[in-house]
């Protein structure tokens, strides 16, 4: 599981300024609140559906087929996450090799891609540090208090020689080559680290989840000690409680909440499918989810301690110098990382962290997409061949990332980040959460939880399922789209086909479910429509746990297969016939399967 500081606040990272830093300034009791009542319950139903059946986000649909578009749903957001998230990885690797210098390439003005209006912080201390420091300062600070012109070094080394960013969405200019070779490197390392399935990825999250821990810890020791440090956490710490009552921040919060923990991605399924069938989900899914999201606050601490030395050294307040998504993580903390000695070694550990924590994600996101295309087919042969299917899987995602890394791949990146991989993620989850409530039954559910673990659900998690996670994600979708403002990245206001497009992008998830219901439906057996709708609504005959051990109550076969009768046993994953896991409790262990 990955953690959230290398995914930005979403529906904050278009805000530019004081606008996009005192929005986040409200998110946080939101945030909160999501966690607890739709974050962590909806964390625990995914773990324990992936870990009853043994299945894909496709292959646990056998408890209600006609459901199977969530699906497919969950498939079609992995796919547009994973293409455009190793862009943002390829860009994190780019400016790893670019802190390889002794001094980093954003750090002064005196570049040939800067413009006039570029005022860069040490520009600005040398300046300061000369015969006239009284007047100088005073210029300096009324220069960076209210002139509309000035643009740090590392704003336009991002802009203009990262990028080359053009004036439109729809103006592709040039691919940047060197964010192609940046993007090959990504799905390669991606690919190597997956190439054995969850064998060889198991190994190198240990050290991907573990290591930017390592990290986050030497720069917060760094960046408290700084001068101005405190007053960047007051900021970070301090509400705005006039903001709470805005429906796009609770949107805001319910769209981070989704995005960090992995709900409806499909990848909790795939990954909790991989577990023992007796494993403790309910302790890893709270432990993970809490884990997880101290992590964002404790993320906070480390950027805000240094945007609060950054306001401090320009003599201006920390909303002024606050910046998110892209913003924070290629320009405004670069931009304080050159006010630190040995400047080039903080940040090469600082993007090495965001590296190590975006591969984490994508490991994930391949993955989950691998076993629906295995479990689906199901055959032998495909079985045997996984391997190529994931070679496969990346070279698409490669080929798709293309137009990413050119002149207008920011516009689409963060078209794509803000409409496929945002509202839908909810629309998702809630018809995930009312499918096995209402339709396969709580009680049954509440039955098969307690098969598996031994006790049934807390009654906390049972009304959240039925009742709060549900309607909180309703009315959130509600007021959203009352309060829905379109897409702008900076100064720029995306044309209206743009809009249109990422619309499409956020419908080509959602509409998975209705056309594959009516299309189960077709092929159902049944006299009347309601007929029909029962037959393709209630669980398949092979749904249940995969092992024959497992299979008790009212999954224990009343009469031993035999070849003679006709049944044909569907070959289980090899990385899940056998495969050691480490438990919740750290044990080593082999799920063993006699099927």
């Amino acid at each position: 599981m990955v953690l959230c500081p290398a995914r930005p606040p979403r529906g904050t990272r278009n805000s530019h300024g004081a606008t996009g830093a005192t929005r986040s300034r409200a998110f946080m009791f939101p945030y909160f609140i999501m966690l607890i009542f739709c974050g962590i319950p909806l964390f625990f139903m995914e773990l324990s559906f992936g870990q009853f059946a043994s299945q894909g986000c496709l292959g646990v649909w056998k408890i209600s087929p006609m459901f199977k578009g969530v699906g497919y749903g969950m498939m079609v957001v992995s796919t547009y996450i994973g293409i455009y998230y190793n862009v943002v990885i390829s860009i994190a690797f780019y400016y790893f090799f670019s802190s390889m210098t002794p001094v980093l390439p954003w750090a002064y003005c005196n570049n040939p891609w800067n413009t006039p209006d570029c005022v860069g912080v040490l520009d600005a201390s040398n300046l300061t540090n000369g015969s006239q420091p009284n007047a100088l300062s005073g210029n300096l600070s009324h220069l960076l208090n209210h002139t509309l012109k000035r643009t740090s070094p590392s704003e336009e080394y991002w802009r203009l020689y990262v990028l080359k960013l053009s004036d439109d969405i729809g103006n592709f200019g040039e691919v940047r080559l060197p964010l192609l070779g940046c993007l090959g490197v990504s799905w390669v390392v991606v690919f190597l680290c997956l190439i054995r399935g969850v064998k060889s990825s198991g190994k190198v999250v240990y050290f991907t989840a573990t290591f930017p821990y390592v990290v986050l810890t030497i720069l917060f020791v760094r960046g408290v000690t700084l001068e101005g440090a405190f007053t960047g956490i007051m900021y970070y710490l301090t509400p705005q409680w006039d903001k709470i009552l805005e429906a796009k921040v609770w949107g805001d919060a319910a769209s981070q909440i989704f995005y960090s923990l992995g709900c409806a991605w499909g990848g909790l399924i795939t990954m909790a499918s991989y577990n023992k069938f007796h494993n403790n989900c309910y302790r890893d899914s709270v432990i993970i989810s809490i884990t997880n999201c101290a992590t964002s606050v404790y993320a906070g601490f480390v950027i805000f301690s240094i945007l609060g030395f950054m306001a401090k050294h320009l003599g201006v307040d920390v909303s002024r110098v606050a910046d998110h998504g892209p913003g924070l993580a290629f320009v405004a903390y670069p931009e304080a990382l050159t006010l630190l000695p040995i400047s080039p070694l903080w940040s090469l550990l600082f993007f090495f962290m965001l590296i190590l924590l975006g591969l984490g994600t994508q490991f994930c996101l391949l993955e989950t997409l691998v076993t629906a295309i295995v479990d689906e087919v199901g055959n032998e042969w495909i079985l045997q061949k996984k391997t190529y299917v994931t070679l496969a899987v990346a070279v698409a995602g490669f080929l798709l990332g293309i137009p990413l890394t050119s002149q207008a791949g920011i516009y689409w990146l963060l078209l794509m980040d803000n409409y496929a991989a945002s509202f839908s993620l909810v629309v998702i989850s809630c018809i995930m959460c009312v499918s096995i409530m209402y339709i396969y039954g709580h009680r049954n559910y509440f039955q098969d939880i307690q098969m598996m673990l031994g006790f049934p659900p807390p009654l906390f998690f049972q009304i959240c399922w039925r009742f709060v996670s549900p309607a909180i994600i309703f009315f959130i979708l509600i007021f959203t789209v009352i309060q829905y403002r379109p897409i702008t990245y900076n100064h720029y206001e995306y044309p209206g086909w743009a809009v249109a497009v990422g619309f499409l992008m956020a419908l080509s998830s959602v509409i998975c479910i209705p056309l594959y219901a009516l299309f189960q439906l077709c092929r159902t057996d049944g006299d009347t429509l309601l007929q029909r709708l029962k037959n393709a609504t209630k669980p398949s005959r092979d749904w249940g746990p995969a092992l024959l051990e497992h299979q008790t109550g009212r999954y224990a076969p009343t009469i031993a297969p035999s070849p003679e009768d006709g049944f044909e046993v569907q070959p289980l994953h090899p990385d899940k016939a056998q495969i050691p896991m480490v438990g919740s409790n750290g044990s080593s262990h082999l799920q063993d399967s006699r099927i």
